[in-house]
């Protein structure tokens, strides 16, 4: 009930930004302008009819359209990438409304420049697209899908369990059920890779990586606490690796029995000093970086061949003491079958141990922001890595375990003499007794025994070596580089304190240096374990709840039907999504129950706290589509539900004007409908409908938030009308959504009937006529 000033305001046509405006696209005698100069060319708003007449034909130089808007660019929506030429990027609504503001005509923005088409323009080469192809003085390093997402993918899961742990796996599970943890991982982390794939492809993918798709997604709840456990999760991952290739280094220090202090405190001292070495690498910046991870790719891709072909090369008398026999089809028969030893001797207890070696998918995604486009590099690089390595550790499995038996001594003296008695085992057929120590199980050798089997079996033990230490270094560079990396994402998101401190980035690539001493700390702290078997189950955990949310966010952003879900990449199933999570939070309780619980618990917390502090922000996630999704079904189906006394509601329409005028009015009514009930605060507007100004709507969500602060639930809505009882009429009649519509009439008393105006007194006393009629 307040009434509009009266001042007329003369719209300036050259600032006009409205959405309905029109421009000129093409001339004569201006052919040589492109469709957004602006040169001479007028902008008119919808506002100033007389510029719309039939008369005038300016609205007819739209190509042909009879329209007052701007007629769309096909360039803008259509798939035009060339050879030799940049993809255009799609333009947010936005950038087309902005490229009628004065600014806009002499700066763009970077994001999208509008492209000039040769049927538009008979001038020359554009100077500016002669400079776009040199690349700008201090422009951040940019990587493709190999080197960005597909070589640091592979390196990552290429990690110290395919050298160290993936043939003890094979002599513990057998063959058979080694590929059994194998594919039950590969289906985890495909179906992972598949909607990881389809969310990086929905819209415009920027830094933070796993937390950025996460809490753009599902929000800022789900999304900040998994963000700050996948951080960490990298972080301890970044040790375990490192411990991976000190354990390497210590076994070659045992080997020439130069030990530095003894074996656990030289994993500690190695180490510390690697990660600090490390450490420097990542400071130094991502070029540096990936130029590191290319020269670990060849040194691995090398090992790989020289073990292969050691499998087929004879084997030595040394070789054979130690176990290796080369191909045959008893040993395979007998490493088929599983053989189970030790406290971490059974299925789960392995799956424990190899499934971090997995986790490794989502290195391209973790440096989102230092990628070319994103869009298409995540799903080509991510299930490309996810392929080739899955070939990789069946292929190593099997080979290793058609090769090598689970028991042997070591020593060239056991060999099957004419005198033996009591022999058992198959390398009693081959010409060894290894029962002694196979029944007292004190062998050094065997593939049970000795995870530097991959080098014995190789032909040339030192490019195992050399394979060891690229895939340890690289897997514990690419986490020492993703857990920054996260982490400053979550920092400048501020949803938790006292960690924006790590926020702050340095140089090009906006580095995060306190994030990468952040991580180094963590890592050193867990480098002290110095137990690869105690780490690895660590971090399963906190990487399957990633996973987990991973499927979840894609399965909910199909299953609510949201807008502004429409993913490119189409090979994607909400339903194969959802499985993905169930399976992964499954997986959790089988591993290890009590971490599954600590990391549950952790996560919610994590969210708990974020629910109370509810930051300012409006991500448009799926969390909000389901809402209204929620909402609609139910008031659709309040339509169904008959009128009882028992369900009988107050639902109070109450004439406030602005609510904080009456908050009396508001509480009064506040103390019967209880936050249970309707209530519509009600506000006519009076004056002409030409001087609805922005600021109204401005006005609007204070009211609304003012009820917000005051804790009442109610909705506020306002109506313009030309006098206070066609404004009451209209109120009363079109308030409300289907049974929610108020059956009471709240109004304030008028204390000023005796001095006010006679026509005032009037309107008020036609609202109660209105009630009665």
């Amino acid at each position: 009930m307040a009434e509009l000033p009266g001042t007329d305001r003369t719209l300036d046509l050259s600032r006009s930004n409205g959405r309905f405006t029109i421009s000129t696209l093409i001339s004569t005698e201006d052919s040589g302008r492109g469709p957004y100069v602006q040169g001479d060319t007028a902008v008119y708003d919808t506002s100033q009819g007389n510029h719309l007449t039939h008369n005038n034909t300016f609205y007819l130089r739209t190509f042909g359209y009879n329209t007052v808007d701007v007629v769309p660019t096909y360039e803008n929506y259509a798939n035009t990438k060339i050879s030799g030429e940049c993809k255009k990027a799609r333009p947010t609504l936005a950038d087309l409304h902005s490229f009628l503001k004065q600014e806009t005509f002499h700066r763009h923005s970077p994001g999208y420049e509008p492209h000039r088409s040769d049927s538009f323009s008979q001038g020359g080469i554009d100077d500016a697209t002669i400079d776009g192809d040199k690349k700008p003085e201090g422009e951040p390093v940019r990587f493709g899908w190999v080197k960005g997402v597909m070589i640091r993918c592979m390196l990552n899961i290429w990690g110290v369990i395919l050298y160290l742990r993936l043939p003890w796996i094979t002599a513990q599970a057998g063959i058979a059920l080694t590929w059994v943890i194998i594919l039950m991982s590969v289906t985890v982390t495909t179906i992972t890779g598949l909607s990881i794939s389809a969310i990086s492809t929905n819209g415009k993918v920027k830094s933070g990586g796993t937390y950025f798709l996460i809490s753009r997604s599902l929000g800022p709840e789900l999304g900040g606490s998994i963000g700050l456990i996948f951080a960490f999760a990298n972080a301890v991952a970044v040790a375990m690796h490192t411990v991976g290739f000190a354990e390497t280094v210590r076994d070659l220090l045992l080997e020439y029995d130069s030990t530095i202090v003894d074996p656990t405190n030289d994993i500690r001292i190695v180490g510390i000093i690697t990660v600090t070495v490390l450490l420097g690498v990542s400071l130094a910046g991502m070029e540096w970086e990936a130029k590191a991870q290319v020269l670990f790719f060849i040194v691995i891709m090398i090992s790989f061949i020289n073990y292969l072909v050691g499998t087929v090369i004879p084997a030595s008398q040394e070789k054979q003491a130690k176990g290796f026999f080369s191909y045959r089809g008893d040993i395979f028969a007998q490493n088929f079958v599983p053989n189970w030893r030790g406290p971490d001797g059974s299925f789960f207890g392995l799956f424990s141990i190899f499934f971090p070696s997995a986790t490794g998918i989502l290195a391209g995604a973790n440096i989102s922001g230092d990628l070319k486009d994103p869009a298409v590099a995540i799903p080509k690089g991510t299930l490309m890595a996810i392929f080739w390595t899955t070939i990789s550790y069946l292929v190593l499995s099997a080979t290793i375990g058609s090769c090598v038996i689970r028991d042997a001594s070591g020593n060239v003296n056991d060999t099957l003499t004419v005198d033996s008695m009591g022999c058992e085992g198959i390398a009693c057929g081959l010409g060894w007794n290894f029962t002694e120590c196979a029944q007292s199980q004190s062998c050094r050798y065997g593939l049970i025994n000795h995870y530097q089997a991959m080098s014995m079996v190789s032909g040339f033990a030192p490019l195992i070596t050399a394979g060891i230490f690229g895939a340890t270094l690289s897997s514990a560079l690419a986490c020492l580089v993703s857990a920054p990396k996260v982490f400053q994402c979550l920092c400048k998101d501020q949803l938790y304190p006292a960690i924006g401190f790590f926020g702050k980035g340095y140089g090009k690539n906006n580095e995060p240096i306190r994030g990468y001493v952040l991580t180094y700390f963590i890592a050193v702290g867990f480098i002290l374990i110095a137990e690869l078997n105690a780490i690895a189950p660590i971090i399963s955990n906190f990487f399957l709840c990633s996973y987990a949310l991973i499927n979840f966010s894609c399965f909910h952003a199909s299953i609510t039907n949201s807008p502004g879900w429409r993913p490119s990449f189409r090979y994607y199933s909400k339903w194969a999504a959802l499985f993905g999570a169930v399976i992964s939070v499954v997986i959790m309780f089988l591993l290890t129950w009590w971490a599954a619980l600590i990391a549950i618990g952790i996560v919610v917390f994590l969210l708990g706290y974020v629910l109370y502090k509810k930051p300012v922000v409006n991500w448009g996630s799926s969390v909000q589509a389901g809402s209204y999704n929620m909402a609609l079904n139910y008031s659709v189906g309040l339509n169904e539900v008959d009128d009882h006394i028992k369900n009988y509601r107050p639902q109070c329409l109450v004439l406030t004007g602005p609510p904080n005028f009456r908050p009396a009015l508001v509480d009064f009514v506040g103390t019967f409908t209880k936050n249970v009930s309707l209530m519509i605060c009600g506000n006519v507007l009076v004056g002409p409908c030409k001087q609805v100004l922005p600021e109204l709507r401005l006005a609007s969500k204070g009211h609304v938030k003012w009820l917000t602060k005051r804790k009442i639930k109610a909705f506020y809505t306002e109506v313009l009308a030309e006098d206070l009882r066609a404004g009451v009429q209209i109120l009363m009649q079109a308030s409300g959504l289907g049974r929610m519509k108020p059956n009471i009439l709240v109004l304030g008393f008028k204390k000023n009937w005796q001095s006010a105006h006679p026509q005032t007194v009037e309107e008020y006393d036609h609202i109660f006529l209105f009630i009665v009629l």
